[in-house]
């Protein structure tokens, strides 16, 4: 099983990256675009024998204390087959 977590920016942060690409993709022709907003996934390989369950709850705790900064950034876990 693999979980992927998403990470981004809270919609209330600003996104200097991402509005440095709207910014590109307009310049390259691209006027319908009015927003962009950047992010970040990470794959985790979990063990055979763990269950779904457990490893939505491991995989949460660690979305939530290492690969995201809760004050700035959101996050959402898919556990994949």
């Amino acid at each position: 099983m693999t979980a992927r977590v998403f990470v981004s920016l809270k919609s209330t942060v600003l996104d200097p990256q991402g509005q440095t690409i709207r910014s590109a993709l307009n310049g390259l022709g691209y006027s319908g675009i009015v927003e962009v907003r950047q992010g970040k996934f990470f794959d985790i390989a979990i063990a055979d024998g763990v269950s779904r369950e457990q490893a939505r709850k491991d995989v949460e705790t660690i979305a939530h204390e290492v690969l995201a900064n809760p004050v700035i950034e959101e996050y959402r876990v898919e556990l994949l087959d």
